[in-house]
């Protein structure tokens, strides 16, 4: 930790994300190449033995094609006492070598987990120069060996920008402090993930507090009402995510239409617990009689599985239509969550930055958009944390910037709001 520490340290403020662990993944080339392939810039380390840190920087993405990669930035390293040594390179053109059965091959100098074993190659003075008694103490067996990711001095900054902006941000109306989003879709298209997804990057870790998970019929049985808070101890973020039971394409299973007149209009209670079977009725002693604008959906989100765009069931299209008209005679404004965007294209699941490079999301995009029937400007692609144990900083920037698009479609909505009051008035 302190060796990390000290590398982000010396490449300015920078973070550093774990790609490949040689103890977990295996001492392999195919291993390495599998997680590091197209990831750049990266810092390989290797730890020996003897005690000894030592490894690379390169800013170029790592592949198999056996041929040297020009980078005029690469440097070796070794840490003496928790000081950074570096080692440039001297000829830029020979940087790094990109060989299929081995690990990190920094000119012909370093390589670490050489041939698919735990070792590292050294021969100082081709294209770096180094003594090999201060770089690894001549001991070239590897007890591990880590490639990270570094993620850019821009990167983190947009992040906070993100994250200040939604702390910051204040309703145009001041009776509600915290604008409700409900959050509709087909079971396991990640309503639940998403929740816990924001909740993580504000609590700076992986959090599950909604049950999230796969399963045929809706996890969700209550309709739930989340709020977000700024860190463990912070105060509560101006936004609620309201949860609903999963859309299923079979009548009578799933969320209610007539569930959802309630919910939109602010009937239900938090934890009201669904019966697809019979709706809340005004009787029942938890409904809500008399709601006020802050106990209202403010904006509708449908949060829609990517890799399941195409395949959508005509049952559940035509669900979703009919919520889409109720929703909008409401008035409504209504977006959609593109999720699982890594696991519907290859290039995203290598880089999420790719998601808008991607012509095949682009595609996707535009095919929800018209069996939705909302423009591309209303779809915003993201990607939940599900398996992960760190975050990344790019699925951050994903699911914050969704959030600021959230905020800008309640702005619609009161914004539409008074005017509709400032119109009655004028009759009056």
């Amino acid at each position: 930790l302190a060796a990390t520490r000290t590398i982000c340290a010396q490449l300015g403020r920078v973070k550093l994300q774990l790609l490949y662990k040689a103890s977990i993944h295996g001492f392999t080339g195919a291993a390495f190449h599998q997680r590091c392939n197209n990831r750049s810039p990266t810092v390989s380390v290797g730890y020996n033995n003897s005690g000894f840190v030592f490894g690379g920087y390169t800013k170029q993405p790592f592949s198999q094609s056996g041929q040297y990669v020009n980078d005029d930035q690469a440097f070796l390293f070794t840490f003496n006492a928790k000081k950074l040594i570096k080692y440039p390179v001297n000829n830029f053109a020979c940087a790094v070598r990109m060989i299929a059965n081995s690990g990190p091959y920094f000119g012909e100098d370093l390589v670490l987990v050489n041939a698919s074993q735990a070792v590292t190659h050294s021969n100082p003075g081709n294209y770096y120069n180094f003594p090999a008694a201060q770089m690894h103490g001549n001991d070239l067996n590897l007890t591990e060996c880590e490639v990270y990711q570094v993620e850019g001095k821009c990167n983190i900054r947009k992040r906070t920008e993100l994250i200040e902006y939604i702390k910051s941000y204040k309703p145009t109306v001041s009776s509600v402090s915290q604008p409700r989003v409900l959050l509709i879709g087909p079971v396991g298209a990640g309503k639940s993930s998403f929740f816990n997804s924001v909740n993580s990057v504000f609590r700076g870790h992986v959090t599950s507090q909604a049950i999230s998970g796969s399963s045929s019929t809706s996890l969700t049985t209550q309709f739930r009402s989340y709020s977000v808070k700024a860190g463990r101890e912070g105060k509560p973020l101006p936004i609620i995510l309201c949860d609903t039971m999963g859309l299923e394409e079979t009548k009578g299973a799933g969320l209610d239409i007539d569930d959802l007149s309630s919910i939109l209009k602010g009937h239900l209670p938090d934890r009201y617990q669904f019966n697809p079977s019979a709706p809340l009725h005004p009787e029942a002693h938890s409904y809500r009689t008399s709601p006020g604008l802050k106990d209202k959906i403010h904006c509708v989100a449908y949060v829609i599985d990517a890799s399941k765009v195409s395949i959508m069931p005509t049952g559940l299209e035509e669900k979703l239509d009919a919520i889409r008209r109720k929703v909008n005679l409401i008035g409504i404004p209504q977006l959609v969550l593109l999720t699982k965007v890594d696991e519907a294209c290859p290039q995203v699941k290598e880089d999420v930055r790719n998601v808008y490079r991607s012509g095949y999301i682009k595609d996707v995009m535009q095919e929800a958009g018209s069996r939705l029937g909302v423009p591309l400007s209303c779809i915003i692609p993201v990607k939940n944390y599900s398996e992960e144990l760190e975050l990344d900083m790019n699925c951050d920037i994903l699911l914050l910037s969704a959030v600021i698009q959230m905020f800008r479609f309640v702005d619609n909505y009161f914004d539409e709001l008074s005017d509709r009051m400032s119109n009655i008035q004028t009759k009056d």
